[in-house]
């Protein structure tokens, strides 16, 4: 618990002492101050930021969004390209969405970059989804079609993009979705809500290739880091969860025709009371694809409940088809090096689907305790065809 302490302070001294103001070398600066925007937290300075956007986007060579220091009010505002160069949004100061209420319209998201190539944004400062106003409108869990409440931060269809040193305070809904995106680069990033906020996942992706996430905080009340269809190449370290529901890839098979997941690589990060730690799910249904080549690699885990897991029976709501098998072949997935403690007894828990087994599924070094009353750690497979070696505690089902 001490190291996992240690490196949170380290990345948090990170996040707020490394130089974030540095603007890159492009030249073209566009200060939201210049076309009307009013730092007193309650002016809205949505206008002010499509114009200065749009101005900084057609200017040859690119330019500079920069919101200094300072509170601002913003309504949802969506800002896209193709641009002339290089875009750069220099967020100092601390935006704040509005109040949530049944009046709002049908827009998905708060702040919105599309069709953007070779695109940043940094600056230190943060988007405040004033999320505790929308959670009591949050009816997913009993009604799946629920409306759905906006994401603070989206880019869709953006390539070639580095975001840093970027703070996502209680989001409404996802904190920042990534959609058919390619070559992403996140880090130092502090995404934070509390444990009992719904569907406030960190960062949700899909169809995306090329993302990397690395020395980050994510505290939420659902996944911190989620992986949709069609995700490839994903290089995860250093990232620190909890609260939250873990590392989740998936939950794949809702849906006909989702891409494979492929490629993934996370390692290196720690996870603190957590519902889940490391973690692929499907739902039971007759839709198929295929996830292969992951890797979880040092990994430290204190009082999760759930250290390990794969389920192919994902069923949040409880009115699933109980005769279903997943059609979802997963296969070449290793778990090394992973340590710590688990809140529950069943502290790896591999339950693959009957007519579709899980196929080199590797456990090498896994050493979680459990100090309950009721003995020991275990484990528990279904359908699961592997191997394992090195030092296994629990002792391994494969």
């Amino acid at each position: 618990m001490i190291s996992s302490l240690v490196r949170y302070v380290f990345l948090l001294f990170l996040f707020f002492s490394t130089t974030k103001s540095q603007i890159t070398d492009v030249k073209n600066v566009f200060n939201v101050m210049s076309y009307g925007a009013v730092a007193d937290g309650k002016t809205d300075i949505s206008k002010a930021i499509s114009n200065a956007w749009n101005q900084a986007c057609q200017s040859i060579g690119g330019g500079v969004v920069l919101i200094p220091k300072g509170s601002y009010f913003v309504n949802p505002v969506e800002l896209k390209g193709p641009c002339k160069g290089k875009m750069v949004f220099s967020l100092r100061g601390d935006l704040k969405a509005p109040i949530y209420d049944q009046s709002w319209g049908d827009a998905d998201h708060w702040i919105s970059f599309q069709y953007i190539d070779n695109f940043m944004m940094n600056g230190g400062g943060s988007l405040d989804g004033q999320g505790p106003s929308a959670w009591p409108y949050n009816t997913c869990a009993r009604d799946p079609n629920c409306k759905k409440l906006p994401v603070s931060l989206r880019l869709d269809f953006v390539t070639n993009a580095r975001i840093s040193y970027i703070r996502l305070i209680n989001s409404k809904n996802f904190h920042m979705n990534i959609f058919s995106c390619r070559d992403i680069n996140l880090d130092h990033m502090q995404i934070t809500a509390p444990g009992n906020s719904p569907n406030t996942d960190g960062i949700h992706i899909a169809e995306t290739t090329g993302l990397r996430v690395w020395d980050s905080v994510i505290s939420t009340g659902d996944d911190c880091l989620s992986f949709g269809p069609g995700t490839k190449n994903v290089d995860i370290s250093r990232v620190r969860c909890g609260p939250g529901h873990g590392i989740s890839i998936g939950s794949l098979g809702k849906n006909p025709n989702e891409k494979d997941v492929e490629g993934f690589l996370v390692k290196d990060s720690t996870f603190i009371g957590t519902q889940n730690g490391v973690r692929i799910k499907t739902w039971a249904l007759p839709n198929a694809l295929n996830v292969y080549n992951i890797t979880f690699q040092g990994i430290s885990m204190h009082n999760v409940e759930n250290p390990i897991i794969i389920d192919q029976e994902y069923c949040p709501s409880g009115n699933c088809n109980p005769q279903g098998s997943s059609q979802v072949q997963i296969s070449n997935v290793k778990f090394m090096n992973i340590w710590g403690t688990s809140s529950s007894k069943v502290a790896v828990v591999l339950k693959c689907s009957e007519s579709k087994p899980c196929r080199e599924i590797e456990l090498q070094d896994i050493d979680l305790s459990y100090q309950g009353k009721d003995g020991p750690a275990v484990s528990q497979c279904n359908n699961v065809k592997g191997v394992s070696y090195g030092q296994e505690q629990p002792p391994s089902c494969i």
